[in-house]
Formats: C-alpha cells, sequence, structure tokens
C-alpha cells in the first residue's frame, strides 16, 4: 500500500544525488576530510533550527532522552563518518571497481541487521524486490568498468573484495543505528523523532569530524570555513536530504527505504544524459530498468 514514506525517500534520494554533486565541485578546494566535513558543519545550525520550529510551532514536545537512543546515535555517526573513510580508502585499491560493486551489498547487510537489532522483518516478496535491486545496481556498476560476472566470481577473496563488503556493511549499519535511534525514543510523533534524532546525530558527527580536522588535517577548517558560499550549498541539500532519510527509517524498515532510494542512481543517470549529453550504453539501461521494476515491486509489497 502507498504511504507517505514513498515520496519522502525519493525527496531523500534526490537531495543526496544533489549533495554529491555539490560535494564533487567543492572537492577542488578542500581536501577529502574537508568535503566530507561540510555536509556536516553547515547542516548541524539548520538541524538544530529545524528541531526548534517543529516543536515550537508544531507543538511536538521534545522526546524523552535514553541511554540505548544515545548508543544508537553514537553509534550510526560513527559508522557512516567510518564508511566515508572506507569508501576513500577503497578508491586507492588496485581494483577499486570490484570493491564498489560489493560495498553495494549494503541493503542485504541493512535487511539482516535489521533483523538482528530491531526484529524488522522483510517479507518473501520484498526480499525478492530487494534482490532484484541488487541485481541492477551491480550491471550499472559493471557497465560503468571492465567488471564482468566471472571476474565478480573470481575475485570473492580479493582484498578489495573484503573492504567493499565492510565498506557496506558500515553504511548499512549506520542506517540501522538511525532507524534504531528514532525507534528507541517511543512513540510519539514521526516528524519530532526524526527531527531530535537528525539534531543530535549532526550534533556528535560535527563534534567527531571536527577533532580529527584539527588533529590530522592543520589548516582545513580555515578553508571549511572559508569556502563557506559553497559549502552551505552542501550543507542545505545534505540537511534537507537527512530529513528525509531520519523521517523515512522511523516509518518504515530500513531495508525497503534504501532499496527505493536507489532511485538515486536514476537520477544520476537522467542528469549525465540530460545535462552532459552522456549516452547510456545497453547494460546501463537494462540496469535502470530493472531498478525500476524493483522499486515497484517494494512499493507495491512493502
Amino acid at each position: 500500500m502507498f504511504s507517505y514514506w514513498i515520496p519522502i525517500t525519493i525527496f531523500a534520494a534526490f537531495m543526496q544525488n544533489l549533495r554529491s554533486a555539490l560535494q564533487k565541485y567543492i572537492k577542488s578546494r578542500l581536501s577529502t576530510g574537508g568535503a566530507s566535513y561540510v555536509r556536516f558543519l553547515y547542516a548541524w545550525p539548520m538541524a538544530l533550527l529545524y528541531l526548534w520550529a517543529v516543536h515550537a510551532y508544531g507543538g511536538y514536545p521534545l522526546p524523552s532522552v535514553n541511554w540505548l537512543f544515545l548508543v544508537y546515535c553514537f553509534l550510526g555517526s560513527l559508522t557512516q563518518i567510518l564508511f566515508t573513510f572506507i569508501l576513500i580508502y577503497l578508491f586507492s585499491l588496485r581494483n577499486f571497481a570490484v570493491g564498489t560493486t560489493f560495498s553495494k551489498t549494503e541493503i542485504l547487510q541493512i535487511a539482516l541487521l535489521g533483523l538482528i537489532l530491531l526484529g524488522d522483518e522483510v517479507s518473501l516478496a520484498g526480499t525478492g524486490a530487494i534482490i532484484l535491486g541488487l541485481v541492477g545496481v551491480v550491471m550499472l556498476s559493471m557497465a560503468q568498468s571492465a567488471l564482468t560476472w566471472r571476474n565478480l566470481a573470481t575475485s570473492l577473496f580479493e582484498k578489495s573484495t573484503m573492504v567493499g563488503l565492510v565498506c557496506g556493511a558500515f553504511l548499512g549499519a549506520s542506517v540501522v543505528f538511525f532507524r534504531g535511534a528514532t525507534l528507541s525514543l517511543g512513540d510519539g510523533e514521526v516528524i519530532i523523532r526524526a527531527a531530535f534524532s537528525l539534531a543530535v546525530a549532526l550534533t556528535m558527527q560535527t563534534v567527531m569530524m571536527g577533532i580529527y580536522l584539527l588533529v590530522r588535517e592543520p589548516g582545513q577548517m580555515t578553508a571549511v570555513l572559508k569556502n563557506w558560499r559553497p559549502a552551505a550549498m552542501v550543507g542545505i541539500a545534505g540537511f534537507l536530504g537527512s530529513v528525509g532519510w531520519f523521517t523515512a527509517f522511523t516509518l518504515q524498515n530500513a531495508a525497503y527505504v534504501r532499496a527505493v532510494g536507489q532511485v538515486e542512481l536514476i537520477f544520476t543517470f537522467i542528469a549525465s544524459a540530460v545535462f552532459f549529453k552522456e549516452k547510456t550504453n545497453r547494460v546501463e539501461l537494462i540496469g535502470i530498468f530493472i531498478i525500476l521494476l524493483a522499486i515497484i515491486a517494494i512499493i507495491l509489497t512493502g
């Protein structure tokens, strides 16, 4: 049955796509760490303002903080940061294409971890739709490199494969932990639970990444503040995307949310074709079609 989490997820995926494009632009002015940090630093005050507005004007009471919520928020914040750094490391490996492809198994890992930690169950039809979407994602990955199904099978025990799986695991863990954080706040209204969890998570991430930059990359914090105009655009897109993700995670099983969120890849290819006049090959078109089928199946079964 159609639900609010579906358009919210599509909106979040679109904003994430926009944020990634803006981060790619600002990467020419900042280090990888600095470009990653702007998504937290400049989204943080907006998250606090959003929480205040929801509380003050929406009339929703602030949730009561508990230790389980704080633990979930901390683990979600930490694993999301670690995912970013592992992904960067993955790009430095010789066979990074293999690793990147295996990192896209995050949805299956989300389904498993969500079942273990939160008791989130995925129906048989939903599992089939998720696997179908994963096939489409892998096809898109292979279309952009010299990979074949045989190469993937023979690369199961390569270092890049292990790193890719760990990368996907950290991304999946962050999603499940953030959903756990919103659920641990009780039965309050979805909008205030999502807003509160987002504000706390961004506060933790801003502090953690800020300490890292000050200690390991002297001068980057100054560069991040100096380039505030483009960085603020990253922050706005990141904030809007995060509001969407946190709200969707509060409403629905994280595996379903991330599966529908694969629509981001379709946005990427539309932008590539429309704005950059890049050609799409047959394998990419098949991959996009399979992802669309999977998303429709998840909407009907989830």
